[in-house]
Order: C-alpha cells, then structure tokens, then sequence
C-alpha cells in the first residue's frame, strides 16, 4: 500500500503496567503517534492505562481505554476500519495481539495491512525454533537448543545437551519463567513454571559468564541499514538485560568484534525481512571472538527507548516513517532537523542505565537477579567517562545512595556469597568488597564482572582514598578564616583533586564527606561548603549537547548533559 492511501492507522499499546511493559512503550507509542500526526494520518490507539502520554488529550486521533487482546481489538477495528495496524509500539503484548489477530484471519477479513515488519518475519523471530532454523540458512550461530512442548521433552533436552541449561519460554514478556537450571530438580520446578506463561519452552545449553551485547538495528523497505547504537550488560550472561546496568556505547569490545557483530545483526535483519527497527542480543566469549545470537526483538524494546535518548537518534519515530513506507535516505532525525536518519550516530561520550528495583515493599521476596526481569524502572546518566555516569545514575535510584562511594555504610554478612550471588545491591557489594581490600580479579572470579568495568569502579575507589587524605581539613576548618581557607584549598595537590573528583563523578557531598567536612557541619550544608569552594577555585560544569555534529540545536533537555571534563 502506498503512503497516499493510508489513511487511518491502529496503534497497539502495551496494556496495563506491569513489570517489563512500562514508560518504554509509552515513549515508543507517542513517537509513532507523532509521526503518523506529522503525515496527516488519522491515528487510533489501543491502550487501558491512563497513566500514560501517549493516551493524553491530542496525542492520538482517537483511543479506546480497552485491553490490547485480540477480541477487543477485532471490535475496534470492525467499527474503525483502519488501513494499516502497527504492532512494534507495544512491546511483547501488542505483538502477541497482532499475531493472533493474524492467524485468526481478522487482519485479511477487514483488509487490514500490517504496516512495518511482516507478521511471518515476527512468528520467525518469536517462535524459538523457526528463529533457530531461520538463522541456520544463513550460517549464523545460535545457543544450542531444544524446542519443548511437554515437561517430558525439556527432560530429555536438558539430558542431552548436559547441565547446566537454561530454560526460555516463547512469547514472554520480561524473560518470564526462564532461569538456570543445573541440576533435574531445579529443572522440574522451572519447567512447570515456564509453561504456566507459554506453550512453548526452548532448552538451551548455559553460556554463564558471557558477555551480553546488543545492537539496535533499522531497516528501511529498499534493504537499507544501519546501527544506531550498541550496547553492553555491566553483568555477564545470566543476569536479565532489564536488571543489568547498560552501558553505550560497548566498552571492552575489541574492534575486530564491534565490527563482526555489527556485520551479523545486519545480515540477521535483511535476512528475516525486519521493516524498522529490531533489537539483536548477542552472548560473546570474553575468551575469543565466539558468540552466540540470545534474540531477535522485532519491534521497539526497553534499549530501544535508552539508545533513543543515549544517542538523539528517534528511533521510535523513524521506525513508524518506514513502515509508513518511506526510506532512511528520505528522512531527516526530527530531534536535530538537520542530520540525516541515514546517519549512524557517533558517541563521544558514555550513557549508562541503572535499573531500579521496589523489593523492599514486599515481604519476603527474593532479591537474586536472574534471567526474569523484577526491576520496575530505570535511570539513564551521560558523562565524559563511565565512572562520571555511573556515580550520576547510582546518585538517582531512589535508593539513598550518594554515588559509588561515600554511602551509609552497607551490612553484608558473608561478601564472596553477596558478589556470587548477585542482587538488587550488587554495585554496592562490589564497592564494599573493594573497600575491604578484594582485589580486581578475586571480584572477575566471583562476579565473572569484565574486568575493565572492575578496574574503572577501583579508579572511583583510590580517588576516594586520596580524598580522606585531607580529612585533616577538617580539625582546622572550624577556626580557619574564609580568605584562609580558600588559599589553603588554592594548593596545586587539592585543586587538582578535586577537579579529578568532579570529572569522575564526585558530587560536592561525596567530596565534603570523604574529606570529613560532615563531622564539624550539618549534613545538608557540607555539599554546599565544597559547592563555594570549587566556585572560587573555577571548578564549574560545561553544558555539553548530544549530537554535536547537529548545525541547528533544539533546547531541549533530554538531549543536554553536564561534564566538568
């Protein structure tokens, strides 16, 4: 169907909220609303929640607050009658509906086009052992695995392919009933689990300790391509995306590697027939360049809505443009106005997401991380450096957390069990450990953390074990004049310091605390004592913008971070 003739088009959202749909697909949703507004098209969306954007007034044409299930949808676009229907806005839910809407033949009844990526391409993608064979036509390597139906059949899959595994279901959301499982015990317990949410269970042979990488891939309907941003997990293999921290660009890839993988998720997209943009989630061997393919995400994700902000690069809105029809070489990136959406962003900077969990509000849960997700939503940071982002991100957890360091103290009992073991307080645990005196490759070994990321977290560590080296500031700066104060503060070694602290993410708190400002003041006043310090020694921030190749710049926050490097 041509571009002019589309005129009414169905938007699934992604249902009510619940762990693994949440403010992502809002974002995802609102964006494709935009650009459907922008054509001139007659938008109509589908989503219960009303806690949303892209359910407020003007967003969409029109929205029915009803559930994203293919009965109600059937209704709606009985009395609708839309031209096309996107699916890839609303996350597992929506994409769940428009295949069986599909299968039912509710979307050939109506004269309904699927706008964007084929159901078929999605049905490959979802279904783990068509993804599996699909992928084998082009010589791309998958986890070792077995599609299961019975209990019976995971049984004998997970003898043959040898403990430890792991077990997928199909068509979840949020890695629902998936976990590891190293001996028959677990496995029976797991499996019963995963078969509660799909019909369809993948037993697949354990990678724990890879790294997990991902790139998020556009394809236009003329086979065009590009990688708009790369991602890897802070936590090896084994530890839900959703509860890992994510940093972007990838750090301890080799470029031999960015370059392969980056090669196989656009052989993976042309080849399955993506229209859009798609999600590809790779396991690597940190020993060699081996690497397995997890997944294929055929539609807008959770690090769909990180790269977005990461990179300033709407992947959301062009991806609604080319299932529209258009190509990448037609539009311009709506953020900047003037770069062109055929343009793979370069970072020269770092974005990290932190997952935030609300554990605390329920007795007894468990707080290990695993392959399903628990967290409830996340923060981004962007900083020069990772550990300027990271103790930005840790900063607004909602956990009372001042950065990596320079926190109420933490009460761990056993340390080796809490890094093994991994929880919602893992950063924590590793910064205690270090603390402690555990060396970086004692945590790799216990943790299977890259080392890299370890090194960087000890760099935050010994800048904080330089700043208690002034603590003698302290007994003095209760009788100290401010003029001699400020020419103590004025010596080389301290200026130097401090500008070291704030490039590596130091808020002026964490400093007063670790030079031990917090026992002759108020607590609320230490930040802004070293606040006035910096300012007379011209210690400030610079306002730096995301895609600095852009001639024209929107003052548009989002797109705004502050460095002191």
């Amino acid at each position: 169907m041509e571009k002019r003739m589309i005129k009414k088009v169905l938007l699934l959202g992604s249902g009510a909220l619940k762990i693994g749909q949440a403010g992502e697909f809002d974002y995802s949703g609102a964006q494709a609303l935009k650009a459907l507004k922008e054509e001139g098209i007659h938008s109509v969306l589908i989503n219960p929640n009303i806690a949303t954007v892209q359910t407020s007034k003007d967003v969409a044409d029109t929205v029915y607050f009803q559930p994203v299930t293919p009965e109600f949808v059937e209704r709606v676009i009985e009395k609708e009658r839309p031209d096309g229907i996107l699916l890839s806005f609303g996350g597992q839910t929506a994409l769940n509906c428009g295949v069986e809407l599909y299968k039912r033949g509710v979307l050939d009844k109506y004269g309904v086009q699927v706008l964007g990526t084929p159901v078929q391409a999605i049905i490959d993608t979802e279904d783990r052992d068509l993804f599996v064979r699909r992928l084998d036509e082009i010589g791309v390597k998958t986890i070792k695995s077995e599609a299961c139906s019975t209990v019976k059949e995971v049984q004998n899959a997970a003898r043959e392919l040898g403990f430890p595994v792991i077990l997928r279901a199909a068509y979840a959301l949020g890695g629902l009933g998936s976990g590891f499982c190293d001996d028959e015990e677990k496995l029976l317990a797991q499996a019963e689990e995963a078969f509660s949410f799909s019909p369809q269970v993948l037993v697949e042979k354990s990678l724990r300790g890879w790294k997990e990488i991902e790139y998020e891939v556009v394809r236009d309907r003329y086979d065009n391509c590009i990688t708009v941003c790369n991602m890897e997990n802070f936590d090896p293999l084994g530890i839900h995306t959703g509860e890992s921290i994510v940093v972007a660009p990838s750090q301890t890839l080799s470029n031999s590697e960015f370059h392969k993988l980056r090669a196989l998720a656009i052989k993976i997209i042309r080849h399955i027939g993506i229209v859009g943009e798609c999600n590809v989630q790779y396991a690597l061997d940190p020993q060699s360049e081996d690497y397995r393919v997890i997944e294929v995400n055929a539609r807008l994700s959770r690090s769909s809505a990180l790269a977005s902000k990461a990179t300033g690069y709407p992947l959301a809105f062009v991806a609604a443009k080319l299932g529209l029809g258009y190509g990448l070489f037609e539009l311009k990136n709506s953020v900047t106005k003037t770069t062109s959406a055929f343009f793979e962003p370069a970072l020269d900077y770092v974005a990290v997401k932190i997952p935030r969990w609300d554990l605390t509000k329920f007795r007894g849960v468990k707080r290990e991380l695993g392959s399903s997700m628990k967290s409830v939503g996340e923060v981004m940071a962007i900083g020069r450096t990772f550990e300027e982002a990271l103790q930005k991100g840790l900063r607004m957890i909602g956990q009372g957390m001042h950065g990596f360091v320079e926190n109420h103290e933490i009460k761990i009992r056993d340390i080796a069990k809490a890094l093994h073991d991994p929880t919602d307080m893992r950063i924590f645990v590793v910064s205690k450990a270090m603390k402690l005196g555990y060396s970086i490759e004692q945590i790799h070994q216990l943790t299977m953390i890259d080392r890299w990321f370890l090194q960087k977290l000890k760099h935050i560590i010994d800048i904080d074990l330089q700043l208690h080296e002034f603590s003698q500031l302290a007994d003095i700066v209760t009788f100290m004049e401010p003029l001699e104060l400020i020419e103590y503060l004025e010596t080389p070694e301290f200026v130097n310091l401090l500008h070291k602290a704030k490039i590596y993410g130091f808020s002026d708190f964490q400093i007063g605390r670790a030079i031990g400002l917090e026992s002759c003041m108020k607590a609320e006043q230490t930040g802004l004592t070293i606040r006035k310090w910096r300012k007379e020694l011209g210690i400030v921030p610079t306002v730096n913008q995301i895609d600095t190749l852009a001639a024209e710049y929107p003052a548009q926050t989002n797109y705004l971070y502050l460095s002191y490097c």
